[in-house]
């Protein structure tokens, strides 16, 4: 009687280990959920300016935050250079995850913020800056529809990152305004308006159906920024009612954030945070500008507390390299 072939399996072969560990070279997976923080950072200085300017107190404190959130910034922008350089492919690859889509938006809505930080002391730099930021800003913006088109249905839900991208401009509008570049600013209000509106009401009907998981919800605070911003841009340029209507709207929605503050950050401390820390310092700078002085410097004091700490938390991360692993940041 004829005994069946016994198949004998191999183990899988796997490649030894390497000993020492290769090391992944300088930069190579710098992670752009770093820069929220820093937009943030330097949101924080611009309305420590304009509260103490409201005060009547010296400006130079506000001047320490620039410039170190500046270096910061400038610091991040070439390691992710470096990053970009090795691989350009990277950045498609970084925009298919929220993290690292609203990194690079925010990236450079930093050099915009920053052109807006430089305006007084050198507005050639500062005009330069902002030309420069809005342009890759387009890039950007053109890069994601590419990128979200060749995404699953799911990966391409209506999210409040979208605001950076697509609303981003609106903080050129503000470095606009402190180059004198009124035309230019009312230009970018117009154009940035409807699109807010549109990013706003799809968001409204998404959470109608769906409530975002714990670990995304800290992102619903960008919602406020463009709110903001666009109060800030219709105050300098002259449209008061509009700038009193989103302040109006902006309070209601901060309220509605310090009410759910814990069912916000269920999750706990998280790169993610970063998205709680430049919505609050554009609406202390939205205060200020319509001219509600101490309602600003209530906001511009939790501002103060709440994104040094979170700015700081997340730079350990990026230090340790574990911003990198939890936010699934590409490597070159």
């Amino acid at each position: 009687m004829a005994h069946p072939t016994r198949i004998v399996r191999r183990p899988a072969v796997y490649p030894p280990p390497e000993f020492p560990p290769r090391k992944a070279r300088p930069f190579s997976r710098t992670p752009p959920a770093v820069f929220p923080v820093l937009l943030g950072s330097l949101g924080l200085g611009l309305a420590l300016r304009r509260g103490l300017a409201v005060l009547g107190l010296s400006g130079g404190p506000a001047d320490l935050v620039l410039g170190a959130a500046g270096a910061l910034w400038v610091f991040a922008v070439v390691a992710y250079a470096v990053k970009l350089g090795r691989r350009p492919g990277v950045l498609a690859e970084d925009m298919r995850v929220l993290p690292g889509r609203g990194g690079i938006a925010a990236a450079s809505q930093g050099g915009m913020a920053l052109a807006a930080a430089l305006a007084p002391f050198s507005p050639e730099l500062a005009g330069g800056l902002l030309i420069l930021s809005l342009m890759v800003h387009a890039v950007q913006a053109v890069a994601l529809v590419v990128v979200l088109r060749a995404l699953p249905e799911v990966a391409r839900k209506v999210n409040p990152t979208l605001h950076l991208t697509f609303v981003g401009p609106i903080v050129g509008a503000v470095a606009a305004v402190a180059l004198g570049w009124t035309a230019v600013a009312t230009a970018l209000f117009w154009a940035t308006l409807p699109v807010a509106l549109l990013i706003w009401g799809l968001s409204a009907l998404q959470f109608s159906r769906e409530v975002p998981p714990g670990p995304l919800r800290p992102m619903l605070a960008i919602h406020l920024a463009p709110v903001s911003l666009l109060a800030t841009v219709a105050a300098y340029t002259g449209q008061g009612g509009l700038a009193a209507g989103f302040v109006l709207l902006g309070g209601a929605y901060l309220t509605a954030m310090v009410v759910n503050a814990r069912w916000m950050t269920v999750s706990g401390l998280s790169p993610l945070w970063g998205s709680l820390t430049f919505p609050l310092t554009a609406y202390a700078g939205a205060l200020f500008a319509v001219g509600w002085v101490w309602p600003g410097v209530m906001v511009l004091l939790a501002a103060l507390g709440l994104v040094p700490f979170i700015a700081f938390s997340v730079l350990k991360m990026w230090a340790d390299g574990s911003l990198a692993q939890r936010t699934n940041a590409a490597e070159a």
